[in-house]
C-alpha cells in the first residue's frame, strides 16, 4: 500500500526522517483489529486521514490499540481517534481504550461527555403588533411575583436596618455613596444647564408675546427645583448607576460570589442591596438640588445676555417664585426616584444568569425598567400633590 510516497505494506509513514508516525493495523483473529500507533503524531505533519483504514475495517467486531511506540501527540492525534470512532460506531465496532494514554482517553471522555451545541434558529419573520403586545403582557405578569417578592426582601432589610441588625460594612456605604454621589456631578452639571436654557428659551419665546420675559424666572426655577431637576436626574442615575449596579452584582451572580453570601449565611440583600439603596436614596435628592439651582444659572445667563432683564430683578423674581413646598416636592421626588433606580438596578443583577450576555442584558434591563419606575412614579405623585394642593 503506498501512502506518502513510501511503499510498505500495512505501514503508513511521513517521508521525514526526524519527525514521523506510524499506523499499522493489525488483524489478531476472531474479529479483533490492533492499530499500532507509533512515532509522533502532531498537528505539523501530515497526519493520515481514519478513512485510510476502511477496509481493515470491513471483517472487524472489536478495535484496540498499541501505543507503547508512541512518541509524542496533540490535538491531531485526538481528532484522528474521534474521525475513528465515528467510522467504528456507523459499523457497530467495539473499541478497546486500555492501549490509548491515560491523558487521550480522559480527553475523549470528555469530548463524549458534552452534546454538541446547536445555536438556536431565530425566526426572520417580523410578528405584527398584537404578538409583540401580548408577548410583552405575558412576560411582565410573569416577572411580577419576582418583582414584589424582591420588593418584601428590601422591606425585611430595612425593618432590620432599624432594629440594628442589618449585616453591611459601613465602608461599602461610604464607597457608594461617593460613586452615585460626587462622580456624578459633572454629568448631572452638564444635562441640567443645558435643560435650564431650553426651559429659558422656550418660556421666553411664549411670554415675550405678552411682554412678561421676568417670568422666565418664575418658569425656570418651579420647573427645575420642582419636576425637571428631580426627573433628569433620576434618568441620568438610571443610566449611570443603575447599569452599574446590575453589572456588579449580575458578575457577583455569573462568579457564584452571591451564593457564597448564602453558604456563609449571610443576607445578600443585607450586604449587596441595601448599601446601594441607601446611597442612591441620600444622594439623589441632593444632587436634584444641585440640579435646580445649575438649572436656575442658566435661566439667568439666557435673561441677562438674551433679553435685557436686569440680575438683580431675575433674583428678586426667583426668590418670590420659590416656595418651601417647591423644595419638599423636589426633594420627595429625589428620594423616590433613586430608590426606584436603586430596585431596578439591584433586582436585574440579582436575576441575572450565568453568563457574560446575561450581564449585559442585566445592564440594559436595569435602565429601562429603572426610566419606566421613574416615569410611573412621577406621574402618580404628580397627581397626588396636585390633589393635595402641594
Amino acid at each position: 500500500m503506498t501512502v506518502n510516497g513510501a511503499n510498505v505494506a500495512n505501514t503508513r509513514s511521513d517521508t521525514g526522517n526526524e519527525r514521523q508516525w506510524r499506523l499499522d493495523p493489525r488483524p489478531m483473529g476472531d474479529g479483533l483489529l490492533e492499530l499500532s500507533c507509533a512515532g509522533r503524531w502532531c498537528m505539523d505533519q501530515d497526519l493520515p486521514a481514519a478513512g485510510m483504514i476502511v477496509s481493515e475495517l470491513d471483517n472487524t467486531l472489536r478495535l484496540s490499540f498499541d501505543t507503547a511506540q508512541l512518541s509524542a501527540w496533540d490535538t491531531g492525534f485526538l481528532a484522528f481517534l474521534r474521525a475513528l470512532f465515528v467510522l467504528c460506531a456507523e459499523r457497530g465496532i467495539s473499541i478497546e481504550q486500555d492501549g490509548l494514554p491515560n491523558g487521550i482517553r480522559h480527553l475523549l471522555a470528555m469530548a463524549a461527555a458534552v452534546p454538541e451545541q446547536k445555536a438556536a434558529k431565530r425566526s426572520n419573520a417580523r410578528q405584527n403588533l398584537f404578538f409583540q403586545v401580548g408577548a410583552a403582557t405575558v412576560a411582565f405578569f410573569r416577572g411580577a411575583p419576582e418583582m414584589l417578592h424582591f420588593l418584601g426582601e428590601i422591606t425585611l432589610s430595612f425593618g432590620r436596618l432599624l432594629r440594628g441588625r442589618a449585616r453591611f460594612r459601613l465602608s461599602d456605604l461610604w464607597w457608594e455613596i461617593e460613586e452615585v454621589g460626587p462622580r456624578a456631578l459633572v454629568i448631572v452639571s452638564v444635562i441640567s444647564f443645558l435643560v435650564g436654557l431650553i426651559l429659558a428659551y422656550l418660556g421666553a419665546d411664549q411670554l415675550r408675546l405678552v411682554g412678561a420675559q421676568i417670568f422666565i424666572a418664575d418658569l425656570v426655577a418651579i420647573g427645575m427645583v420642582r419636576e425637571v431637576g428631580a426627573l433628569m436626574t433620576g434618568i441620568i442615575i438610571a443610566g449611570r448607576t443603575g447599569a452599574a449596579f446590575a453589572a456588579q452584582l449580575g458578575t457577583m451572580q455569573v462568579n457564584e460570589e452571591i451564593d457564597a453570601f448564602k453558604t456563609l449565611g449571610i443576607s445578600p440583600v443585607d450586604f449587596l442591596v441595601l448599601p446601594r439603596m441607601l446611597a442612591l436614596m441620600l444622594m439623589v435628592p441632593l444632587l436634584t438640588l444641585y440640579a435646580g439651582f445649575v438649572g436656575m444659572l442658566a435661566g439667568l445667563l439666557v435673561s441677562v445676555a438674551i433679553f435685557d432683564i436686569g440680575m438683580f430683578e431675575y433674583y428678586t423674581e426667583t426668590l418670590r417664585a420659590l416656595e418651601l413646598k417647591h423644595f419638599l416636592v423636589g426633594l420627595s421626588k429625589g428620594s423616590v426616584y433613586g430608590g426606584m433606580v436603586a430596585y431596578a438596578g439591584c433586582l436585574r443583577g440579582m436575576q441575572c444568569g450565568r453568563s457574560a450576555e446575561s450581564v449585559g442584558e442585566a445592564a440594559t434591563s436595569a435602565v429601562v425598567t429603572g426610566i419606566l419606575l421613574i416615569t410611573i412614579s412621577a406621574s402618580l405623585m404628580t397627581i397626588i400633590f396636585y390633589r393635595l394642593g402641594i
